[in-house]
């Protein structure tokens, strides 16, 4: 644990020096890149106006794509298609699917609001026939979810890579896509997985949706996230902007819209192309320093292991040991640890005294939520347990 990058987030350290930020899993620092990114876009508008389009879509974007093609294993960048939250892919990718009945959806019980509220609403109107199967018990969630895929015809499989309210991970993704059907669409929802654990898609880039975004563990901010399309799946969504349009190869029915072959036929219209900027910033600094998903994981496993450590030799009542969902020592984990605290209740109280200690974190429910990252080294990990102490 020798290595520290805070050197790198300093203006977000300096902004609140007393800040005990351990809710990495939720907003992750920003590089100090970024400032000087913003500051870019901002300069691009001014001196080209209209034509910064050229430098937004010839430059900044395929670089983005570059980089993330890089750590996620796919082969061709052009897959990559970008929007400023996930909910609008949620909605694009729903209106792929078959409009003379309700569609057919598998998923879990444990995604997020992004995906969860959209179906919901959708059965309420008998818009989706929906599935869910219980993350919990983790031993064997990928079997039971197998199962169901094979009991029933699905137009969309929908699971989270890393699950939000809990940390539990699918490790083996080639080994669950090899085992559902053929048939329908497969995304998996990736952001607490991109950049955080290290995940090579190559082996499914042909068959799997995959959608992340910046705001979490790309260190990037609000408004910039991003879906890989496999060929052949989606070719013209209903849900579509303007931009779905640019480089249209494939010929549009008589009267009909266009779309183009590639990603780009799941974009929507005009957005605002900082979050761009900054994500290019934050993967130049990620090569620069050497660091690929492999090794932020392995820095953030290392706090993990030194922060659970410390709380086991001196327990807190405030976080009991025995109250973690899951030991990253004995089962894949994503870079943060959840504290079932048994009611909501007891969940806020908590959260509301580490904040009243200047410690950030969050809660869902019962769950308490501590996450790990670049920005965070293990001086912060012993200054967060002497505060628990005194609490």
């Amino acid at each position: 644990m020798s290595t520290s990058y805070k050197q790198h987030f300093s203006r977000f350290h300096a902004a609140a020096p007393e800040r005990l930020h351990f809710a990495a899993h939720s907003h992750h620092y920003w590089p100090d890149v970024t400032f000087e990114a913003q500051m870019q876009c901002w300069e691009d508008a001014a001196r080209l106006t209209g034509g910064k389009w050229d430098v937004v879509l010839g430059e900044v974007m395929p670089a983005v794509q570059r980089g993330i093609a890089r750590h996620l294993g796919l082969p061709d960048p052009a897959s990559l298609a970008f929007a400023p939250n996930t909910h609008e892919f949620v909605k694009r990718l729903l209106s792929c699917l078959p409009a003379a009945r309700p569609p057919r959806i598998l998923t879990s019980d444990g995604e997020f609001h992004s995906f969860t509220r959209q179906i919901a609403r959708l059965e309420e109107d008998g818009l989706a026939a929906v599935t869910r199967v219980a993350v919990e018990p983790f031993a064997d969630f990928q079997e039971r979810f197998v199962a169901a895929a094979g009991e029933g015809v699905y137009d969309l499989i929908f699971v989270s890579q890393v699950f939000f309210n809990s940390g539990f991970t699918l490790t083996d993704l080639a080994g669950l896509v090899a085992a559902l059907p053929a048939e329908g669409f497969v995304v998996l929802d990736g952001y607490h997985g991109f950049l955080a654990r290290p995940s090579d898609l190559g082996a499914v880039a042909e068959r799997v949706f995959y959608m992340a975004g910046g705001y979490k563990y790309a260190m990037s901010g609000e408004g910039v996230c991003f879906l890989h399309a496999p060929p052949g799946y989606g070719a013209r969504p209903r849900d579509t902007g303007w931009y779905a349009a640019f480089g249209a190869l494939a010929q549009a029915p008589a009267g009909g819209a266009a779309y183009a072959e590639d990603g780009r036929r799941f974009f929507g219209a005009t957005f605002d192309p900082v979050g761009l900027y900054r994500m290019r910033a934050v993967l130049r600094l990620l090569d620069a320093l050497k660091l690929d998903t492999a090794a932020i994981h392995a820095h953030a496993r290392g706090l993990q292991d030194l922060f659970l450590a410390g709380l086991r030799s001196a327990a807190s009542g405030l976080l009991p040991p025995e109250r973690l969902l899951i030991d990253p020592a004995r089962q894949p984990c994503g870079n943060f640890l959840t504290f079932d605290l048994g009611s909501e209740a007891a969940a806020g109280a908590a959260h509301a005294r580490l904040k009243g200690a200047g410690i950030a974190t969050d809660f869902r429910g019962a769950r308490l939520r501590l996450g790990f990252g670049l920005y965070q080294d293990a001086a912060d990990v012993t200054e967060l347990l002497r505060r628990l102490a005194a609490l």
